[in-house]
């Protein structure tokens, strides 16, 4: 129960307050306090929501396997669907049977597309977007916290990437952290220093990840 409470005024004489005053007044301040804690956590989770979703530049995006295709022949029902890109690299679509689309751009896949389909279809209006991204992951394993396979929407770098694998552990040899990727030219290794680049040293260090690239914390 609350009491009565006294005040005392600046020239000495007693103000009473009546529990009923008190209680409202500190529900009343109790109340703005939750809606201020709500309205601040409804705001970042808008701006971390924002961020986590930026997508892949797409004018120059190579297509990979698992990718979905969005394919869209205007005024052509049938020839508008939703397609994955197999392991091997390949799609199959009405009219035009398998095609490649594993490492090629959307603008290749498209033009190819509309080669074959102009056959059958007249004054072709013809439409290939990227509807999901699944082929831009990367692994980041050894002494990190959550070591695992990523898949991205977009670009990161090498401490966004350690980052998402719960960082170091304590037992991790900071200094010789290793990225393997895999290259038309053969394997390709990059040294990052974590320590250096953490303070502000070596950031040529910290790159941009590519599609299959591994991160090795020995």
């Amino acid at each position: 129960m609350i009491s009565d409470l006294k005040l005392t005024r600046s020239n000495g004489s007693e103000m009473g307050l009546g529990k009923s005053e008190y209680t409202g007044g500190f529900m009343k301040k109790t109340t703005w306090t939750i809606v201020t804690v709500i309205l601040v956590c409804f705001f970042s989770l808008h701006a971390f929501a924002e961020e986590k979703t930026a997508i892949l530049p797409l004018d120059d995006y190579v297509i990979g396997p698992g990718d979905v295709l969005d394919i869209s022949v205007w005024k052509e029902q049938a020839l508008t669907k939703l397609v994955t890109v197999l392991p091997d690299g390949k799609i199959s679509f009405p009219l035009v049977g398998a095609i490649t689309a594993g490492g090629k751009t959307l603008d290749q896949v498209s033009k190819e597309l509309e080669k074959k389909l102009s056959r059958f279809v007249p004054d072709l209006n013809l439409s290939v977007l990227v509807a999901q991204v699944n082929s831009h992951m990367i692994y980041v394993i050894g002494r990190v916290n959550n070591p695992d396979r990523f898949i991205l929407n977009t670009n990161i770098d090498v401490l966004q990437a350690l980052a998402m694998a719960g960082g170091l552990n304590p037992f991790a040899e900071q200094g010789n952290v290793k990225i393997f990727r895999q290259t038309q030219g053969g394997k390709k290794i990059f040294d990052f220093d974590y320590d250096d680049v953490a303070n502000g040293k070596k950031l040529e260090q910290n790159i941009m990840l590519q599609r299959g690239d591994v991160i090795v914390v020995p």
